[in-house]
């Protein structure tokens, strides 16, 4: 009964999670902790254990211990998800991911990485004038 119970869960974690289309974010500056967990369908808490795991994510503090979240950690918060639930990655196996993707990058030539930067920046003029 028990091991029936605990499929039943594990099945509903891999079809509520396995969407990994990231909803629009609003054009705003900061984000609350509550709306970073209605982007990225998690609960709070389990956003304040993230911070706790992932160096990378940290979100500024203001009064009362509010955390504002910006753009980037809304990404940044979608892709641990992803690692986690999409990928079945551990949390050691999500950070180390997480800090071999940067040290990939790091690795790259200059020259690379500015003609990827051009590119981008190409790609966001012709989506903006459309």
């Amino acid at each position: 009964m028990q091991q029936e119970l605990h499929n039943k869960k594990r099945a509903n974690l891999t079809t509520n999670n396995n969407n990994t289309q990231l909803p629009s974010i609003p054009d705003k500056l900061y984000f609350s902790i509550g709306e970073v967990a209605k982007f990225c369908e998690v609960k709070p808490h389990v956003l304040r254990y993230w911070e706790q795991e992932f160096e990378q994510l940290k979100p500024s503090k203001r009064r009362g211990n509010r955390r504002y979240y910006q753009r980037k950690d809304v990404l940044l918060v979608w892709q641990i998800k992803e690692l986690l639930y999409g990928q079945g990655f551990t949390i050691e196996g999500a950070r180390a991911q997480l800090l071999l993707s940067v040290e990939d990058i790091s690795s790259l030539p200059l020259e690379i990485l500015q003609r990827a930067l051009t590119d981008l920046e190409d790609l966001l003029l012709e989506l903006e004038a459309n």
